[in-house]
């Protein structure tokens, strides 16, 4: 099984910036699901438990303050902005809305990530969003992010150890296209998965034989959709 690291939630407008984020963070050992704007990572966290929310300021609509300032009436989630603006009055203005950190862009990876185990460091009690079940809904049946479980009613659905590791890859980024050649490196380093055996064709078959454990028509999959040019996502309700 992998070791995964604490889940993190990306909120970034800018495609390309989510994306470099989620590999840079999953390399470094995360859990990392990613929103386009506010309302989508108001979704996604309203069904999954986020230690962190790194939360890019300047977005179209709702800006990343007015979420931070918004999630903090009802969320004890770390929150780490992101911005373009670097002056001392944006970074107080992050800060007064409830912000734990401030980076300003552009910024070192190495940086961000520092800053990210520092926050993690001193913000234990952000562990306890785990007592609560995350689960995910796929139809009938249900999958249990935290004991790695799919079951339909009360029966267990048998996975192999290479369906499992791809139900916890797509499971951190629910709603994300992540390609095959993501999905190899990723069960590459998997213990529990093929190994070093694995590729492109191979992820192909693992999921169609996943797509029949969890879809009620697999030719016409509606959760583990295949997104053109872009590899495969999890769609759950």
């Amino acid at each position: 099984m992998m070791d995964i690291g604490a889940h993190l939630l990306i909120v970034d407008d800018d495609e390309r910036i989510r994306g470099l984020l989620q590999k840079f963070l999953i390399r470094n050992g995360f859990m990392t699901s990613v929103a386009r704007d506010a309302a989508h990572a108001r979704r996604l966290m309203e069904g999954l438990a986020f230690d962190m929310v790194v939360l890019d300021v300047m977005m179209p609509g709702e800006s990343g303050l007015d979420l931070c300032r918004d999630l903090r009436r009802t969320h004890t989630t770390p929150i780490l902005l992101l911005t373009a603006k670097g002056e001392a009055e944006d970074r107080i203005s992050g800060l007064e809305a409830g912000a734990d950190d401030y980076l300003a862009k552009p910024f070192e990876p190495k940086e961000l990530l520092l800053r990210i185990n520092a926050i993690l460091r001193r913000m234990p009690a952000a562990t306890d969003a785990h007592d609560t079940p995350q689960v995910l809904h796929l139809g009938p049946i249900r999958y249990d992010l935290e004991r790695g479980e799919l079951r339909q009613g009360n029966d267990p659905i048998r996975l192999t150890a290479t369906e499992a590791a791809l139900m916890r890859i797509f499971s951190a980024q629910p709603g994300a296209a992540i390609s095959r050649s993501d999905l190899v490196g990723m069960l590459n380093r998997d213990k529990g998965g093929l190994g070093e055996t694995v590729q492109e064709r191979a992820v192909d078959v693992q999921i169609t034989r996943l797509r029949r454990k969890i879809e009620i028509n697999p030719k016409q999959p509606r959760y583990l959709q295949t997104v053109r040019g872009a590899g495969y996502m999890l769609a759950p309700d």
